[in-house]
């Protein structure tokens, strides 16, 4: 396990209980010390990475919040983070649309459509 290096690429995941969907952030390292790793967004890791069961095998904590675990970002977290932005990006859109009686008939039609 690699200590983090200027330029690695990282990632975060957080969700509000087991439904909510997960919102990822990305960072980049800009700069090293001995013990951390600071980000471009500014939250500092310690640059000591351990053993993760989060969403990858190894992760490097938050200073001073070791609960918060960054990790590598890996071709299987942008994809997953393309297909979560997704999901929120057609809920937001449901929640803002305000139909209307027409758009209400057109899409229950195409679910009368997919049931059958």
């Amino acid at each position: 396990m690699e200590k983090l290096k200027i330029g690695d690429k990282v990632y975060n995941v957080k969700r509000d209980g087991f439904e909510d969907l997960a919102r990822y952030t990305f960072s980049v390292v800009e700069k090293t010390t001995k013990t951390l790793a600071v980000l471009k967004n500014g939250i500092r890791l310690k640059n000591d990475p351990k053993i993760s069961y989060i969403m990858e095998d190894v992760g490097f904590s938050v200073y001073r919040d070791y609960a918060t675990h960054w990790h590598l970002v890996s071709l299987k977290a942008i994809r997953e983070a393309q297909i979560e932005n997704e999901k929120i990006k057609a809920i937001d859109w449901f929640e803002n649309k305000n139909f209307t009686n027409k758009e209400k008939l057109l899409i229950y039609r195409k679910f009368c459509e997919l049931d059958n």
